[in-house]
């Protein structure tokens, strides 16, 4: 288990075993998650969004009708 400590500034240092599984380079942005149970999730925040524009290709000539989407209606 990888430890850090909190500086007065509200500052840390993330262990250097933990920036080699993130990937996490210098400039690298972190996202803070708090959990309701107290739990903190750290994530390397290293693409956006838009970087996965164009991923997933439409299959042609497939057409689902809008009851086919909704079929709880």
């Amino acid at each position: 288990m990888a430890e850090s400590t909190i500086t007065a500034k509200g500052q840390t240092t993330v262990p250097a075993d933990i920036r080699a599984l993130m990937h996490a380079e210098p400039g690298t942005r972190l996202v803070w998650s708090a959990m309701p149970d107290g739990t903190v999730i750290v994530r390397a925040k290293s693409r956006s969004i838009l970087d996965m524009a164009g991923m997933v290709k439409a299959q042609k000539d497939r057409r689902v009708d809008i009851d086919d989407m909704n079929p709880w209606r």
